[in-house]
């Protein structure tokens, strides 16, 4: 009887053998769809192979190779014209999928079947009103995201949730077990029914943040909906403090050299607790010697660790209002890892000879020991430079007196050489938020960069630099920091809208940092500049990592990774490990071995990491700003415009509040819209131009959402 049995199951077809019949027919058919019994029949699926048959074509849709389609009929994908992509982002009107080649399809609220993010799904094509793909739901094949944020609403006897993005509608709690929530709280909710709406989704309550009127309970919301979590697991905070306890000792000098002699320093915000990196300088013969010295972080956090594993997944520390997510747990990024004076740390160094006019004449790294002489202050150094310093401040630098003025001199020479490579020079607005004891957002102030910043910024970028060159010297794999070059429709587009705002502009075969310099220098000064900078921002490539050397079009070098930051930055903590090996003289076919795989990954896995947390980021602001403003409804303000859409423009005040002034607040009339340059009335001619100067009220605020709605002052 088993014998029998045994001969039967050999005699069945496999799973992957039904796999090839299904696909077989399907492409052979002369239609498009054909009917599931059908291609049963057509593969001959005996009653004994029906199980892998079900397993075969189960795999097959789960791999959106095939679709079933109503009336039982199956085709294959791309017949249809369908393809693969996940669900990048959600609004409440519209979301976003990725395709496996890296195309974003934008899709309307009404086509996406309900999707979420990370939700792996089918996308066919629809006609584009933007000229951008876009794109429909045709079937979800993975589940991604179960969990979502929200606002706790109460209506017709019951609460129900309004999620923070994916719907405009409730919907259903069915549970929430021992967690006590209250109408207007931000919560945490799970999805256990799913609908084929996102309005049909039901859900559970998990946790309660706090009042949606409260910033600080958004803002926890919004890291909760990016996956980013304040505590560290238990593991991995047993081997930080393992580390801490066991302090500094002098066996892990041994190999490194001894620079606790130089005259380093840190400088920084007077609030940072992370000092990861440290400078020296001195004159030369032919020039400078620069010194950048490092935390050494890989020598504590070691690869495949539980610490190490855990920073590959934050990627990066996120910074907002007065708080920190850190890459690390405090015993390291704020204790045994920071470079604080007067104590012994262990760092990496790299040292740049540099001739009179800033060339980078050769470079060295090695393993170090280094005290720092003073925990230098950014406001305090800028003083110095500028003559105010009081005698306080000149008392607590007269150690580094010396190297203070022969830095500032080394920057100048940089930054001219810099300007000489004609980058870009695009400007930001940055601001800071004073957060009260409260823990409320009360006031917004201009993030002032002095002298200081710009020497720091110089001689990172240095370093950044001397790493770079140094994996390529010895065919190592990398972590690089890379910005390419800004796609043709991108710069087709900036071309088109200097057009329009009456700009001039260089003409190319090939648009360069030169001609983006360029560009930028004829406005400068001018009212246009504040509106072409922007532009030209828009048309840039977003900066990434990548293990491929393909240089950094923005700063307009060949070589460019991230070293100075491994507290804080993966991709720094990654390079450190890789030049560590470099330098106990592992060759290039070992090196290969080891950290082709993992620069990779490391590049792949930090490039997300640094998106999800600058989305992050700017949300949680956008919420403080909101709640400092609903302190200022019906004021005026004087603001430039900063955007404009077909459906009104953006405005932005000087401390960086932005927001929206929608075309129904406008004086009535037929607006036409020129992209994105300006809303002019058809008939009066009155038009709102980027950069045009403008009095606004703000009119509302909604902290929740984060957004700030302003109306034209008639009376300003």
């Amino acid at each position: 009887m088993s014998d029998k049995k045994k001969k039967n199951n050999n005699n069945e077809i496999s799973v992957e053998s039904y796999k090839n019949k299904i696909v077989t027919f399907l492409r052979g058919y002369n239609k498009k769809l054909m009917p599931v019994s059908e291609l049963e029949t057509k593969c001959r699926t005996k009653k004994s192979g029906h199980e892998n048959f079900a397993e075969a074509f189960s795999q097959l849709r789960d791999e959106g190779i095939i679709t079933v389609r109503k009336g039982m009929k199956v085709a294959l994908c791309s017949k249809l014209g369908f393809r693969t992509a996940r669900i990048s982002r959600l609004s409440r009107t519209f979301g976003f999928a990725e395709t496996d080649d890296g195309t974003e399809y934008f899709i309307p609220g009404k086509c996406m079947l309900g999707a979420m993010p990370n939700d792996v799904v089918l996308i066919s094509d629809i006609p584009s009103r933007s000229g951008e793909p876009e794109g429909e739901v045709q079937d979800i094949l993975k589940f991604g995201s179960t969990t979502l944020t929200g606002r706790i609403e109460y209506a017709d006897d019951r609460f129900f949730l309004v999620p923070d993005s994916a719907s405009k509608n409730y919907m259903t709690i069915m549970e929430s077990g021992n967690v006590s929530f209250s109408e207007g709280d931000k919560v945490l909710a799970e999805i256990v029914y799913r609908g084929r709406r996102h309005a049909e989704h039901k859900v559970k309550i998990i946790s309660v943040f706090g009042s949606s009127e409260l910033a600080s309970a958004c803002a926890e919301s919004i890291l909760a909906s990016h996956g980013i979590v304040s505590e560290f697991p238990p593991d991995v905070l047993k081997e930080a403090r393992k580390i801490s306890e066991g302090g500094v000792q002098e066996y892990s000098f041994n190999n490194r050299e001894d620079l606790r002699y130089m005259p380093v320093f840190t400088i920084d915000s007077a609030e940072s607790k992370d000092l990861d990196d440290a400078v020296s300088v001195e004159r030369t013969e032919k020039g400078y010697r620069l010194g950048v010295h490092i935390a050494d972080v890989s020598f504590y956090v070691r690869g495949n660790s539980a610490l190490d594993k855990e920073a590959l997944r934050r990627g990066t520390s996120v910074y907002y209002a007065d708080k920190v997510v850190p890459m690390l747990p405090k015993e390291l990024s704020n204790g045994i890892c920071s470079l604080n004076p007067d104590e012994d740390r262990l760092t990496l160094s790299a040292f740049m000879d540099l001739s009179s006019d800033g060339e980078m004449l050769d470079f060295r790294f090695c393993k170090s020991v280094i005290r720092s002489r003073v925990k230098g202050v950014y406001s305090e150094i800028n003083r110095i430079l500028d003559n105010s310093a009081d005698s306080g401040i000149i008392e607590k630098y007269s150690c580094v007196s010396g190297e203070i003025p022969v830095m500032n001199e080394l920057a100048d020479i940089l930054i001219r050489r810099k300007k000489m490579r004609h980058a870009p020079e695009l400007e930001t607005v940055e601001s800071r938020l004073i957060i009260g004891n409260d823990g409320i957002c009360c006031g917004i102030v201009p993030r002032e960069r002095g002298k200081s910043e710009r020497i720091i910024e110089e001689f990172m970028l240095c370093a950044n630099e001397a790493a770079a060159k140094l994996a390529r010297r010895h065919k190592s794999p990398f972590v690089y920091r890379i910005h390419e070059n800004p796609p043709e429709e991108k710069v087709a587009a900036l071309c088109a809208m200097l057009v329009k705002a009456g700009v001039e502009y260089p003409h190319f075969q090939e648009f360069s940092p030169s001609h983006a310099a360029e560009i930028l220098d004829n406005v400068r000064g001018t009212d246009k500049f504040e509106a072409v900078n922007m532009m030209v921002l828009r048309s840039m490539a977003k900066a990434k990592y990548s293990d491929e050397p393909l240089g950094h079009f923005g700063l307009v070098l060949k070589d460019y990774a991230h070293f100075t930051s491994p507290i804080r930055r993966y991709p720094d903590l990654a390079i450190h490990r890789i030049i560590t090996d470099i330098l106990a003289g592992y060759n290039e076919i070992w090196l290969e071995k080891r950290y082709s795989g993992f620069a990779s990954k490391a590049s792949e896995m930090s490039s997300s990491a640094e998106v999800r947390a600058v989305s992050a980021e700017r949300e949680c602001e956008d919420c403080y700003r909101a709640e400092y403003m609903k302190q200022h409804i019906g004021e005026s303000f004087t603001a430039k415009i900063s955007g404009v859409t077909e459906f009104g423009f953006y405005v932005q005040l000087p401390d960086s509040v932005e927001g929206l002034v929608h075309i129904r607040s406008l004086p009535e009339g037929e607006y036409d819209y020129s992209e994105p340059v300006s809303l002019t009335e058809k008939f009066s001619g009155v038009s709102y131009e980027l950069g045009d100067t403008v009095q606004v009220l703000c009119a509302s605020v909604n902290v929740s959402e984060g957004t700030i709605d302003f109306v034209l002052d008639d009376e300003g």
